[in-house]
């Protein structure tokens, strides 16, 4: 008998409810999907990310040329956004893609996802654990997926609330400016220290990595260049901070966008018991949501603004997102799942909505 399977999980009416065999077949069409991607990966994927590697490495140099004559106003915004923009395709399309293994068949060093390491206080070995393994496994499962929020924010009434979370519209604003600091402390679980269920033994042997991290970016982007840069030295400062600036509030809001919106879901642990490929593939579908935009900014997003597709195929090369897109969208329609996709100002206004309602002790 074919029934729909229950799932113990807040429905979103949007979604019909599969059954059995409907999942089988949602994994398989999903699956070619993939598997005629991954016949076709090749030179011209290998191309395109050295041009991108060049195009950080020579968009950071272009830029901290210009802030050395910083006392100039011109130089020094062009110096900053040039530098911001090196850091934002740094961290996005480069880093974020390369240590998800998109690109270890190239069996080249500069692109290997498990010896990369990026341009942010966080470590890329930290990262490989909360987002890799955690967040692309369990991803939306409360109590699971350390994402979900971050352990600061509350956005599902699923979460338990806490009388800190009324002041999240305001401590969501530093959050954003600094989000690469929300990154590099989250695999520390500080609140487990503060509750006891974590000693502090534990946590020093675990901050050991963080901190060399920490320090090093620290004093390349605070110290070596301002000093090296001589008179100029506080317009380079100034311009590091902005560039970091400029990537956190981007990295946040595409981040934020592709995970918390209207539309988007939390589960409980219980949907992991016997959950077959069609679940998972229909979990990545439901906890995720897609931004519409030119290529420029899909490029720039990291090819995050096709979420629902990294979800489904966080290996795959992300610039082949935007083919898989049109496929995927046909499957959901044809199975009932809502492929949400909508501007990255109507995301961004319903992440903004959650923010704030959610502040509160809403259950719904």
């Amino acid at each position: 008998m074919n029934m729909p399977v229950k799932i113990q999980y807040f429905k979103n009416p949007k979604n019909r409810e599969l059954s059995q065999a409907e999942l089988d077949e949602l994994a398989r069409e999903l699956d070619a999907i993939r598997q005629e991607v991954v016949d076709d990966i090749g030179e011209k994927d290998a191309r395109y990310i050295r041009r991108v590697y060049s195009t950080i490495r020579y968009s950071s140099m272009l830029g901290r040329a210009c802030l050395f004559a910083g006392w100039f106003p011109p130089a020094w915004l062009l110096g900053t956004g040039l530098l911001g923009f090196a850091k934002i395709m740094e961290n996005m399309e480069l880093g974020h893609n390369v240590m998800h293994g998109q690109y270890d068949w190239m069996n080249d060093p500069k692109f290997s996802g498990k010896t990369y390491e990026w341009d942010t206080v966080g470590t890329s070995d930290n990262w490989r654990q909360t987002h890799n393994f955690k967040h692309h496994t369990y991803t939306n499962i409360k109590g699971m997926d350390d994402d979900i929020g971050y352990g600061l924010v509350r956005l599902f009434p699923e979460q338990r609330w806490r009388w800190g979370y009324m002041f999240q519209p305001l401590y969501s604003i530093p959050f954003c400016t600094l989000f690469q600091w929300g990154v590099a402390i989250q695999n520390l679980e500080i609140g487990k220290v503060l509750s006891g269920r974590k000693t502090k033994a534990e946590f020093k042997e675990e901050w050991k990595p963080a901190q060399k991290k920490i320090t090093k970016q620290l004093l390349k982007d605070y110290v070596f260049f301002p000093l090296i840069a001589g008179p100029a030295a506080l317009p380079v400062f100034a311009g590091n901070f902005v560039a970091n600036g400029i990537r956190n509030v981007w990295t946040f809001s595409v981040i934020f966008c592709g995970h918390f919106t209207k539309d988007v879901e939390v589960f409980p642990k219980t949907v992991m018991q016997n959950e077959s490929r069609g679940h998972w593939y229909m979990r990545q579908i439901r906890g995720s949501s897609n931004l519409k935009g030119s290529e420029a900014f899909h490029i720039l997003t990291g090819h995050l603004s096709h979420q629902i597709e990294h979800h489904l195929y966080p290996d795959i090369p992300a610039r082949r997102y935007r083919q898989m897109g049109p496929k995927v969208e046909a499957v959901c329609k044809k199975y009932g799942l809502n492929y949400n996709n909508a501007s990255m100002l109507k995301q961004y206004s319903q992440v903004i909505g959650r923010i704030f309602k959610y502040a509160l002790p809403f259950k719904k």
